[in-house]
């Protein structure tokens, strides 16, 4: 997208370099920053080129510091984009804050190419593969009103985070989507420490089994395969980090097939003080209160 105050950094991933566009409105203030309080990477590469309203840098995907981290099938070159303001007329005050933007340019590992010599009747593998074995899962933090997805992930404790979870169901048999499992943790790893588990237990919102929270799914769903739930914000204690990751298991049954203990989305509802179901009969949450869900004969 083009810089502008409503996306006030925007990145062009090319072939060989990366092209870094900067509104100078970076905050949205009006107050513009200046060229050469801006830098990018590690190297603190200065920019290409300026004007009255945006700032350009470009370099190497190797260059200025940047660092590549290499995955299964992709290819992510990161760095940094870095405002350091220095006081400008005034030498003792400045009226911004720095800031630091993280940036990443994505590039596939694998692909099919042909030289078109030769024509084959049969599918490329990709597309087979993509057909029958994977299915295009989504995990989203959404507006109060589901309307849109919330453009910003920060919050204050006493607000609530409202997920919804889907899966692209086109091309398969009606599916149904679950959430195994959610764990929030302080690192991307799942299995540090501390985490602390939202939904356990092959389908059990557990944290809303406490007295002072008032997490649930909602029900009924505004369709089979998607998944809606809130969980009052927390953070984790004797820590002053505000940066919380969560990561969520999801997974698929045919819509036809009736929910059961390891297949369920199950809430604690405080008015009953019961396990409900988001649909399936109350039983299949029994396991969510003792703890030892499997599958019954």
């Amino acid at each position: 997208q083009a810089a502008s105050p409503l996306h006030p950094v925007a990145v062009q991933c090319q072939e060989a370099q990366m092209v870094v566009t900067v509104h100078r409105d970076l905050f949205g203030t009006g107050r513009l920053v200046r060229a050469a309080d801006l830098t990018l990477g590690p190297a603190a590469c200065r920019a290409v080129g300026a004007t009255e309203s945006a700032v350009t840098f470009a370099a190497g995907l190797h260059e200025c510091g940047s660092v590549l981290q290499m995955t299964p099938d992709s290819l992510i070159y990161k760095t940094s984009l870095s405002y350091t303001p220095t006081p400008a007329g005034n030498l003792v005050i400045v009226r911004t804050s720095p800031a630091v933007v993280p940036i990443e340019c994505h590039y596939p590992r694998r692909n099919n190419v042909s030289s078109n010599a030769i024509r084959p009747t049969w599918a490329p593998f990709r597309s087979t593969l993509s057909s029958e074995e994977k299915l295009a899962f989504s995990l989203r933090l959404m507006n109060d009103d589901w309307s849109a997805e919330r453009l910003s992930n920060g919050f204050q404790l006493g607000e609530s985070l409202h997920f919804q979870a889907d899966v692209n169901s086109k091309n398969h048999v009606p599916l149904r989507l679950f959430v195994d499992e959610c764990v929030a943790t302080l690192t991307p790893d799942k299995n540090s420490s501390p985490r602390y588990a939202l939904i356990d237990l092959s389908g059990c919102l557990v944290d809303g089994r406490s007295d002072e929270t008032t997490s649930v799914f909602l029900s009924p769903r505004p369709r089979q395969e998607t998944l809606q739930f809130v969980v009052d914000v927390f953070k984790f204690a004797k820590d002053d980090r505000n940066l919380i990751y969560i990561t969520c298991h999801l997974k698929v049954s045919p819509a036809e097939q009736p929910p059961n203990s390891l297949n369920k989305a199950c809430f604690f509802n405080k008015a009953s003080s019961l396990w409900v179901p988001v649909e399936g009969t109350g039983d299949i949450c029994s396991c969510c209160e003792t703890g030892h869900c499997h599958l019954q004969g």
